[in-house]
C-alpha cells in the first residue's frame, strides 16, 4: 500500500469519526437523520407518529362531473349542422386526506378540490372505522374545506403557530398517496410566503414550501413538525414529470386556522380588506427613503372611509408587521389581511418618516357579493337565509324572513322553517346549501324542519 493511499484512508477515517462524533454529542440531533450505535439508542420519529396519524383520515368521495361531448363528425357531414357539443354528467370516484381538528365536534380540514363536486363523502378512519361527512362549507381560492362527522371516539391534531416556523426546520408529511393507505414522509421546510402558484389567487397565497414527497392523495393530509403539531395543510406539488420532485406546498396552519373559524361560523370565507393600494417595498426603495428595512409593503393609496384610513395609514407608509410577523412583500400584507377576516383586528406596524408607528385596524369586507335565496335558487326567493338548528338542535339553514307573495311562500315555505337536507344530501350551513342546489337533478326534494315535524317540499 502506497503511503498517498495509506493518507487517504486516515483522511476518510478521520472525516467519518468527526461526523459521528458530531451526530452523538450534538444537543440538535435530531430524530430525521438517525445514527447507529451500538450504546445508544437510535432516534425513531415513531413514537412521535403513533399520536399523530389517527388525527389523519382518508377522504373518499363520489359525484358527478360536467363535460362536454364533442361533436359527433357524422351527424355533423351527413346529419344535423347544428349539432352543437352537450353537456352531460358523468360519475366520478376522488380520494385525498384530510386532518381531524376538533374531536368533540368532528370537524375535519381537507382540501377544497378534493371535495369539489362530490355527492357523497366518506371518512375512513387509521383504526378502520368509517363515517359518512356532511360538508359545513369552503373556500375554493384558498383552497380550504371543513367537513364534519358524528365524533366518536375520535383523536385531534395539535395546531401549531406557522409564522414561527423556520426555513431548515424538519417537517412530516402525513396523508394517502396513490390510494396506497397512510403514508408517511419526511424532509425540511425549504421556504417560506411562496406565492403565484395558482394565477388567479395572486396574492390570497402564502404557502409553505417543503421536500418532504407529496404525492396525488397527500391533498388535505397534514404536515407537521417533530412534536407531531400542524404547521400545514398539504396542496400541491410541482410535478413537470407527473411525479414528486422534491417540490411541495402546504397552507399554513395559520392561515387555515383563520379561513376555518369562518367556514364553520359562516359557510364561507368573509375575507377582510385594508383599503390601500401598493407596492412591494425593496432594497432600492429603502435607498430612496433612506431607512434600513429593506423589505415590506408601501401603501401609495388610501381609500377614504375604508378600514385603513379609520385606522391611520397614511400615504408613504413602510408596512413591515402584521400582528408583530414580518411581512415581505405586499403580496402577503393582502394574503394576511384577506384570511384573517372582515371584522376583525390586525395590529400593523409600519414606518412613517423614519420612526415606527403601531396601527390598529378593523377589517373592512372584501364586497363579496352576498349569499342571497335567490342566487342559491329561483324557488327561495324572498326568503332570507341563515345557518340555524332545528328544535332537537340538528344544523341546517333557517328561513329567518319570508315575503308571504314570494316564490318562496307560494312553493310551501313558511318562516322559521329549517332545511336539513337536498334530495338526500345532508347540510348544516348556507354556503352548504349554496354548493349542493348546482348539482341537482331537475326535482329538488327539500327535507324541511317545522317545529317538531319533517316534511318534504318538492319543486320541479
Amino acid at each position: 500500500m502506497t503511503v498517498s493511499v495509506k493518507s487517504q484512508i486516515i483522511k476518510l477515517t478521520a472525516i467519518s469519526a468527526f461526523v459521528i462524533a458530531t451526530l452523538a454529542i450534538s444537543p440538535n440531533a435530531n430524530a430525521a437523520f438517525p445514527f447507529s450505535s451500538t450504546k445508544q439508542e437510535v432516534p425513531s420519529l415513531a413514537p412521535m407518529l403513533d399520536r399523530v396519524t389517527p388525527a389523519v383520515v382518508t377522504v373518499a368521495v363520489e359525484g358527478n362531473k360536467e363535460i362536454k361531448t364533442n361533436v359527433d363528425p357524422f351527424q355533423y357531414f351527413f346529419g344535423n349542422r347544428n349539432n352543437t357539443p352537450r353537456t352531460q354528467e358523468r360519475p366520478f370516484k376522488g380520494m385525498g386526506s384530510g386532518v381531524i381538528i376538533d374531536k368533540d365536534k368532528g370537524y375535519i380540514v381537507t382540501n377544497y378540490h378534493v371535495i369539489n363536486d362530490a355527492n357523497k363523502i366518506m371518512i375512513k378512519l387509521k383504526d378502520g372505522r368509517e363515517f359518512e361527512a356532511t360538508k359545513l362549507g369552503g373556500d375554493e381560492e384558498s383552497d380550504i374545506a371543513v367537513l364534519k362527522i358524528e365524533p366518536d371516539n375520535l383523536e385531534e391534531i395539535t395546531i401549531a403557530n406557522s409564522d414561527k416556523a423556520r426555513v431548515g426546520d424538519f417537517v412530516v408529511a402525513i396523508g394517502n398517496p396513490f390510494g396506497l393507505g397512510q403514508t408517511v414522509t419526511s424532509g425540511i421546510i425549504s421556504a417560506k410566503g411562496r406565492s403565484g402558484l395558482m394565477g388567479q389567487n395572486q396574492g390570497l397565497e402564502d404557502f409553505i414550501q417543503t421536500d418532504a414527497a407529496i404525492n396525488s392523495g397527500n391533498s388535505g393530509g397534514a404536515l407537521v413538525n417533530l412534536k407531531g403539531e400542524l404547521v400545514g395543510i398539504n396542496t400541491a406539488i410541482i410535478a413537470p414529470s407527473g411525479g414528486n420532485v422534491g417540490i411541495g406546498f402546504a397552507i399554513p396552519s395559520e392561515m387555515m386556522n383563520n379561513l376555518m373559524s369562518q367556514i364553520i361560523e359562516y359557510g364561507e370565507v368573509k375575507r377582510g380588506v385594508l383599503g390601500i393600494s401598493g407596492s412591494n417595498f425593496d432594497a432600492g426603495m429603502a435607498k430612496s427613503f433612506g431607512v434600513d428595512v429593506a423589505q415590506g409593503a408601501f401603501v401609495a393609496e388610501v381609500v377614504p372611509d375604508s378600514s385603513a384610513a379609520k385606522g391611520g395609514l397614511k400615504i408613504g407608509d413602510i408596512i413591515t408587521h402584521v400582528n408583530g410577523n414580518k411581512i415581505k412583500s405586499f403580496d402577503e400584507l393582502k394574503s394576511k389581511v384577506a384570511t384573517k377576516g372582515a371584522g376583525k383586528e390586525v395590529e400593523l406596524t409600519a414606518l412613517r418618516d423614519g420612526d415606527e408607528v403601531t396601527l390598529t385596524v378593523t377589517l373592512g369586507s372584501a364586497d363579496k357579493p352576498a349569499i342571497t335565496a335567490e342566487s342559491i335558487h329561483p324557488s327561495l326567493k324572498g326568503a332570507k337565509l341563515a345557518n340555524g338548528k332545528t328544535a332537537r338542535g340538528d344544523e341546517g339553514v333557517e328561513i329567518t324572513e319570508l315575503d308571504e307573495r314570494s316564490p318562496a311562500a307560494m312553493r310551501g315555505f313558511k318562516k322559521g322553517d329549517v332545511i336539513i337536507a337536498v334530495n338526500r344530501s345532508r347540510l348544516t350551513s348556507v354556503g352548504a346549501l349554496r354548493d349542493i342546489l348546482p348539482k341537482t337533478k331537475d326535482v329538488l326534494a327539500f327535507n324541511v324542519v317545522r317545529g317538531n315535524s319533517s316534511l318534504y317540499i318538492l319543486i320541479r
